[in-house]
């Protein structure tokens, strides 16, 4: 199965303040954030992580998750390396009728935009699958049609 997710942001204590994300600190929403993943994501399931994995301690998050991960590379993801168990992509992945991105695109060539960076907000050029949109826990790429 392939699943989808962004922002997760493991280890960014601001990010529950500026998104008024539902935790008490870094460590109760990472926990969180983990359980959810490893709720649905199997061991041989696939992840497209659509950017701003985490802030620090990658290995060790990521060694706790299941699934082969693959990294659209975002914004606060440059301390993110493939040694740590990651597929890094830097740009977009196209499947189907739909166009991968960290950020929103301007132009998709007719294709529906997946993408993240917006946290809460709305899309208004795609599908935002940040966590704040999805429930904290990534969504099955056949569930895209929902969010269309």
């Amino acid at each position: 199965m392939i699943w989808l997710i962004s922002d997760t942001h493991f280890y960014h204590k601001n990010i529950i303040k500026y998104c008024g994300r539902p935790f008490i600190d870094v460590f109760d929403m990472n926990k969180k954030l983990i359980e959810n993943w490893n709720n649905k994501v199997k061991k041989d399931d696939i992840v497209i992580h659509l950017g701003d994995f985490g802030r620090k301690n990658i290995f060790d998050i990521r060694k706790q998750l299941n699934g082969t991960i693959f990294l659209i590379r975002g914004n606060h993801d440059n301390d993110v390396r493939e040694e740590d168990g990651f597929i890094i992509v830097e740009g977009n992945i196209k499947i189907g009728k739909y166009i991968l991105s960290h950020h929103p695109l301007e132009e998709s060539d007719g294709l529906i935009n997946v993408h993240g960076h917006i946290h809460e907000k709305e899309s208004l050029s795609g599908i935002n699958i940040s966590v704040e949109r999805i429930g904290y826990e990534p969504i099955s790429f056949g569930d895209l049609k929902k969010y269309e």
